[in-house]
């Protein structure tokens, strides 16, 4: 539908952008945020980097691990070492972690507006900033929880009390045998809940969650609305950054911001009603 030739902005007029996006958050009728990656990252949740050298080091000297994104797809021998893996990476990411400013700076200029967020983070950051959970919808999973392998039923599992016990007990980059999760249903090994497969299970409140964007989205179907864009690259475009240029193509009052650091653009149709703007998240946001 939309022409290759893309439209971008240039970093000398980030600051008529940014009043641009300022004057379209106080006026629109409702907003809707779709965050990726980018988002953590300006927050310095890096997978790269110091921070993973802190956590990591020792996987990086035994299997030349050099980024979390990687580790977590490594073919490690036992279910001891892979479980030794995914309790640290979970810990770091999900449980011993404070709030990322970005993600409290988008809550106080979004809190008084009729808002939803559409994300593809897994680490709970929204959560952990006081965001309503009515109004989140995370699509791609979840940190804390927990599947079955085989994906045997659609229910997923707290992890944190496990998880704590694994990064407390583990030594030589294994976890005792004992710690293992299993299934409760078919006894087979348990896995994140994270969509990299076809196994993910959408359970009960993932529908829910679903169900509840789709309902905030025809609620304001002919309204001004905002499609706000936070961090979201090229990797799964179809989720967010797709539907968004479609949403805004489709509805003449709608206006798409995209906020994303080497990476703010928009297509030619929708050109008139765009806001791109090249600059690291957290900045911009404390400009709004």
């Amino acid at each position: 539908m939309f022409l290759r030739n893309l439209i971008t902005t240039s970093t000398k007029s980030c600051s008529k952008q940014i009043d641009k996006l300022k004057k379209e958050i106080e006026k629109a009728d409702a907003i809707i945020i779709g965050a990726g990656a980018g988002m953590s990252t300006s927050a310095g949740f890096t997978y790269d980097g110091e921070r993973f050298e802190k956590y990591f080091s020792d996987f990086y000297k035994k299997y030349g691990i050099s980024d979390m994104y990687a580790g977590g797809f490594y073919p490690y021998e036992t279910l001891e070492e892979y479980w030794a893996w995914w309790s640290r990476h979970i810990y770091v990411n999900r449980y011993d972690v404070s709030v990322g400013e970005p993600y409290s700076t988008l809550l106080k200029i979004v809190q008084n507006k009729d808002y939803f967020v559409l994300t593809s983070n897994v680490d709970h950051q929204f959560q952990l900033a006081g965001f309503d959970k009515k109004r989140l919808f995370y699509t791609q999973g979840d940190y804390g929880l927990w599947q079955c392998s085989k994906a045997c039923h659609d229910k997923t599992y707290d992890n944190e009390e496990t998880v704590r016990k694994m990064v407390a007990e583990q030594k030589d980059m294994k976890i005792p045998t004992d710690l293992i999760p299993k299934c409760p249903v078919c006894g087979a090994p348990m896995t994140m809940n994270l969509r990299c497969d076809s196994f993910f299970v959408e359970d009960e409140g993932w529908h829910a969650a679903a169900n509840r964007y789709t309902d905030f989205i025809s609620k304001h179907k002919n309204k001004h609305v905002l499609f706000l864009e936070l961090g979201v690259g090229g990797n799964t475009p179809g989720i967010i950054k797709y539907p968004f240029w479609q949403m805004t193509y489709q509805n003449p009052k709608a206006v798409y911001a995209c906020v994303n650091l080497k990476e703010a653009f928009a297509p030619k149709e929708i050109e008139e009603r765009s806001i791109c703007i090249d600059g690291d998240i957290g900045e911009v946001l404390e400009c709004l």
